[in-house]
């Protein structure tokens, strides 16, 4: 093998070794566990809120007023994502896929049931979501937190 081949095969090499490297480091390159502890989500995530969801579920994650009562069109208003809200009573499998699939009658809700959650599975990646959703827990308390890590151990939806 010549010195040209030798220095490709070394190069190549050490391209998988450091993606190894950052695969043991940081996981696989899915999105299925939503992180409240990592920076580059929850700053990802915050954008991601102003500029896809603050609209309904307001820019402090106060949700809509009137939240759990239907409103006019029959409908329940965007609830609160803060402590006040029941986002953290679900695990991140059901939290990732409301977001992606929108409120789903006869899954998430009676069958009857319409709801105002469009689905944003085509609007954001999966990354995106999971990026949101980490904002999101980023900001209850460590009580809330453990509580909704519970449910996602439990497979609670």
């Amino acid at each position: 093998m010549g010195k040209k081949h030798y220095g490709y095969l070394c190069a190549a090499l050490g391209a998988y070794l450091a993606w190894l490297l950052a695969y043991a480091l940081f996981g696989p390159p899915t999105a299925d566990r939503i992180d409240a502890d990592s920076p580059r989500l929850v700053t990802w995530g915050r954008a991601v809120y102003a500029s896809h969801c603050a609209a309904c579920h307001g820019a402090e994650l106060e949700g809509q007023a009137g939240w759990r009562r239907l409103g006019p069109d029959g409908r329940l208003p965007a609830p609160p994502h803060d402590e006040s809200g029941h986002t953290w009573h679900h695990g991140d499998r059901y939290l990732i896929r409301v977001v992606e699939r929108g409120i789903v009658a006869g899954v998430d809700r009676p069958p009857d049931y319409e709801g105002n959650m469009p689905a944003f599975g085509q609007t954001l990646s999966p990354q995106e979501i999971v990026a949101v959703m980490s904002f999101i827990k980023s900001s209850w308390s460590f009580d809330y937190r453990a509580w909704q890590e519970q449910a996602t151990s439990d497979g609670a939806h």
